[in-house]
């Protein structure tokens, strides 16, 4: 078994609307993903989360799972519509009732809260409002972060402000395969990376005057190899080097966008997106910072007919998950490592926030096998001189998978989604076995605050 020191935290992570269900109770408004799933065409067989897996109904029982296996930490979101329906105005008692309860319960079964603001789940009428594109809706956000820090921040242990604002940025407004679904013009790009970086900034300046627990943002980060040898192939690895792993990291950590950025801006004249004092607000100091691993990603220049500046190159020699992604996890530490000798003393302590694989057997050797090997890769990153304050695994249970519907099963327990069954794989009697024997922990309140 390896040895982690103490203090480390081993947890598990959900979302909101892939295992929330009850979309229509309690004051809740619609959010894009209420919009999206319902739309024909954007998920797999029709999928929606108006169900999921019942978590609102059903949390008491889900919390005695995460008690059961051990878990330190819980991390979880908070559904941006069922605080304010319409993305601004007064909370809905309700909504913050029900986060309120599950904080209380989390804490009296001694399971830290790490609580994640936006996982993706905008309420529609901001959306119809122009979204991300909006700077409006960087506000909102800041009056959103303000109205949960007040009710729940003296209990929170970790805050994360936005969950993989890359993969929101590049699915829902590029590519069009997440919610919203929108394929903007490229002149657009800026108007939504710069806004979502913003409302981190303004959420970071909210929670602080409720709560001394740390903040951070989460992002999906890979390690990028490069496919060819010729100089558009380094050119293209480079471009998506800058846009996944650093263009919502080096406005935090450094304050200004990276080189390449410029790529970015499609002839928009910068200084009428970036205001004065934007910079400011978005690199306020944090105490930790969020990352989310699951395999690297191998790049080249572009193929005739590709729309994108880059081509996207099957890493192969590894084994797959059932999502079909490669198996690397010293990709994970490559990804650390190199973290550390990009920022150095900018660079705050880590939380892998994610890390996990699609594996739908019960008896899921698959799933251990990968858990071994990630957590193996955050030692030796360690061991390297990174400091890494916890690990949690994506995720507890079977869920809303997005596009993907209920086709991807990623839970230490398996859900049927018939019956809401819920039965324990033989990866989380494994993972319950890593999270009993970790050290003792002091609690986190009272960290440094950022």
């Amino acid at each position: 078994m390896l040895e982690f020191p103490p203090g480390f935290r081993f947890g598990v992570s959900t979302a909101s609307y892939q295992i929330e269900g009850a979309v229509g109770e309690d004051g809740r408004g619609p959010s894009i993903w209420d919009t999206f799933s319902h739309t024909p065409g954007r998920t797999a067989n029709g999928d929606t989360g108006d169900v999921a897996c019942d978590h609102y109904h059903r949390w008491e029982s889900d919390l005695d799972l995460i008690s059961e296996l051990g878990a330190g930490a819980y991390r979880f979101s908070v559904a941006w519509p069922r605080i304010q329906p319409t993305g601004s105005g007064p909370a809905v008692p309700a909504g913050l009732a029900f986060y309120d309860r599950l904080v209380d319960g989390l804490l009296a079964r001694d399971i830290d809260p790490v609580v994640t603001l936006f996982h993706w789940d905008l309420p529609q009428a901001l959306q119809d409002e122009g979204g991300w594109t909006n700077r409006d809706t960087a506000m909102r956000f800041g009056e959103y972060a303000e109205l949960v820090g007040e009710k729940l921040g003296d209990r929170v242990k970790l805050w994360v402000t936005l969950n993989e604002p890359y993969i929101h940025f590049a699915l829902g407004h590029v590519q069009g395969v997440h919610a919203p679904g929108l394929t903007l013009a490229p002149d657009a790009y800026p108007l939504v990376v710069h806004h979502l970086l913003l409302g981190h900034g303004l959420a970071v300046s909210a929670l602080r005057q409720h709560s001394r627990a740390p903040i951070t943002l989460a992002n999906n980060y890979s390690p990028v190899w490069v496919a060819g040898d010729t100089e558009d192939d380094r050119a293209s690895a480079a471009f998506y080097d800058m846009v996944q792993n650093h263009l919502f990291t080096d406005p935090v950590l450094l304050g200004a966008y990276p080189p390449g950025f410029e790529a970015l801006l499609g002839g928009v004249d910068v200084d009428s997106i970036v205001m004065e004092g934007d910079l400011e607000v978005i690199s306020q100091p944090v105490a930790a910072l969020g990352v989310n691993y699951y395999n690297p990603a191998q790049i080249s220049a572009p193929v005739p007919g590709e729309s994108l500046p880059f081509s996207r190159v099957p890493i192969k020699g590894y084994p797959l998950t059932a999502f079909g992604w490669p198996v690397v996890p010293d990709g994970l530490r490559e990804l650390l490592v190199g973290f550390k000798e990009r920022y150095g003393d900018k660079l705050p302590p880590i939380w892998i926030t994610e890390s996990g694989c699609s594996w739908p057997d019960l008896d899921d050797q698959f799933r251990i096998d990968y858990l071994s090997g990630h957590l193996t890769a955050v030692r030796q990153a360690m061991d390297a001189g990174v400091e890494v304050h916890g690990y949690c695994s994506w995720s507890l249970m079977d869920n809303f998978e997005w596009a993907e519907g209920y086709g991807q099963r990623f839970g230490l327990v398996h859900v049927d989604f018939e019956t809401q069954e819920r039965t324990k794989r033989r990866s989380f009697e494994w993972y319950r076995q890593v999270c009993t024997a970790a050290a003792p922990r002091p609690d986190l309140q009272g960290e440094p605050t950022g």
